[in-house]
């Protein structure tokens, strides 16, 4: 059994939820993972999943949030 990386996206298909779980737990364990589960991966092409990033249906991909940091020197 191999772990495998699921993140559950909302009606905006921005992730909640990242998860570290097999396909076969998910399906027999419904009840613990309702609404739509997106698998990701590490170490490949595609970008492994983040609370806060989108999913790209047509690229099947996952997009970063844009950088909101703001830098403040300190006086």
């Amino acid at each position: 059994m191999v772990a495998q990386y699921f993140a559950q996206i909302d009606d905006n298909d921005i992730v909640t939820n990242v998860a570290v779980v097999t396909s076969e737990f998910m399906a027999a364990n419904p009840e613990r993972y309702e609404g739509t589960w997106v698998e990701t991966f590490i170490g490949t092409e595609k970008t492994y999943a983040g609370i806060g990033y989108t999913y790209d249906y047509a690229t099947q991909d996952f997009i970063a949030p844009p950088n909101t940091y703001i830098y403040q020197p300190v006086e």
